[in-house]
């Protein structure tokens, strides 16, 4: 066996003991309402176990996790340099971010909600190419490391901020009646069933072979190139010709074509994976509260009832304060050292740098507000349920909805 065969093996066997962590962290705060015949001290009892099997899962993958980081540096290079190695390098930073705030508080509810972000976010990368290829010039600079690592490991800490603000919106907001705060609450829960099927469509796809090809005019070269769908296209390009649909549905070419306004290569497939997500998303959404029969929001609200709201609040700062120097430093200060040692310029308003920005924006308002105004509660949730959904869309929505110089790390 080499060590890129180890790395791989290492890197699938975190991914399932997350899993497995993630069901033992839902059976602790969920399994206490199996009997309601319990005592509340059978109930404490029965969360704390299962608690404490969740977290040493947790552990046993965070260690093959970084064995697999460690084998793949020694094969080859430090795995962050494209969409595969970063995402999973991102998962890595959530469960440190996760053990490390897990120690303090010992709160299994939030084991419930954050690693089952984790295995979404995991999954997230296996879309894309895994092979280990060799690095572009640009690449090859220590600022690569400490840029993408610091930048990381700021969103992985915001990621915690953003379950600990979630769980305390649906321990705060009455969600049994309609207000603005539970339509908002639950179009959160609408965004994140979206984000899941995006990826299970793409797995199933793949997985069956499907494949649908066009060419299209690159308006960068003016070369018509050839396009591949991995999802069927609801939407085709608005130039080129179709050269194979395999049929899904009856879908055997596109519905419609893109706008010619929407520029750039790839616009038209870029927009049929959206509407993939968002149609997927709505109709998972609704059989979810067909069989339920309440709000996601409702039914997720059980789960963490008998929180203490003062904790939740505190640990969704706690996570947002410490990540946020360690953002702005690997995402804005060390990013444009490395632009000026890597493109001659320490800004050039990228897509990814604007977006980098923005979240920079939208997190030191996050802490002006909550120290100089006294946002506490529901509205400080509130801004860390959003600023996590931009860090989101500088994720997956930059990669592949815009383009720029970070392109290499798209699909």
């Amino acid at each position: 066996m080499d060590t890129l065969q180890l790395s791989s093996i290492l890197l699938l066997s975190a991914f399932i003991v997350y899993v497995l962590s993630s069901f033992a962290f839902i059976i602790s705060i969920t399994g206490k309402n199996w009997n309601k015949n319990w005592s509340k001290d059978r109930k404490s009892a029965h969360q704390s176990r299962w608690g404490t099997i969740g977290f040493a899962l947790t552990l046993v993958g965070l260690l093959s996790q970084i064995g697999y980081i460690i084998t793949r540096w020694l094969f080859d290079h430090y795995p962050i340099s494209n969409m595969f190695e970063f995402i999973t390098f991102l998962s890595l930073t959530i469960v440190i971010s996760f053990t490390v705030i897990y120690s303090m508080y010992r709160l299994p509810a939030l084991g419930a909600f954050v690693m089952p972000l984790t295995v979404i976010i995991f999954s997230y990368a296996y879309i894309f190419p895994s092979k280990v290829q060799t690095l572009m010039p640009a690449l090859q600079s220590h600022w690569l490391i400490i840029h993408v690592s610091t930048a990381a490991l700021g969103e992985g800490l915001f990621a915690v901020g953003f379950v600990a603000g979630l769980m305390l919106l649906l321990r705060k907001v009455d969600t049994s009646v309609t207000s603005k705060n539970t339509k908002w609450l639950e179009f959160t829960m609408y965004i994140l069933l979206t984000v899941i099927t995006f990826i299970v469509s793409i797995f199933s796809f793949t997985a069956a072979g499907y494949e649908a090809k066009f060419t299209e005019l690159n308006p960068k070269t003016d070369e018509i190139q050839q396009v591949k769908y991995v999802l069927p296209p609801f939407i085709g390009p608005a130039t080129g010709e179709t050269l194979q649909v395999d049929s899904f549905l009856g879908i055997s070419k596109p519905i419609l074509k893109a706008p010619s306004w929407m520029e750039g290569m790839n616009a038209a497939r870029k927009l049929n994976t959206m509407i993939w997500s968002l149609v997927t998303g709505g109709i998972l959404y609704v059989l979810l509260r067909l069989i339920l029969r309440k709000r996601l929001s409702q039914v997720a609200s059980s789960w963490v009832s008998d929180l203490d709201e003062e904790v939740i609040d505190e640990i969704s700062y706690r996570a947002i304060a410490i990540g946020y120097p360690l953002f702005v430093l690997g995402a804005l200060i060390f990013a444009m050292i490395w632009a000026e040692q890597a493109w001659g310029r320490f800004w050039g308003w990228d897509p990814k740098e604007v977006w980098a920005l923005i979240t920079f924006l939208f997190y030191t308002a996050y802490l002006h507000f909550r120290l100089s105004r006294g946002w506490q509660g529901t509205k400080s949730a509130w801004m860390a349920v959003l600023g996590y959904l931009v860090v989101m869309f500088t994720l997956v929505g930059v990669n592949l909805v815009l383009s720029g110089l970070h392109a290499y790390s798209g699909v």
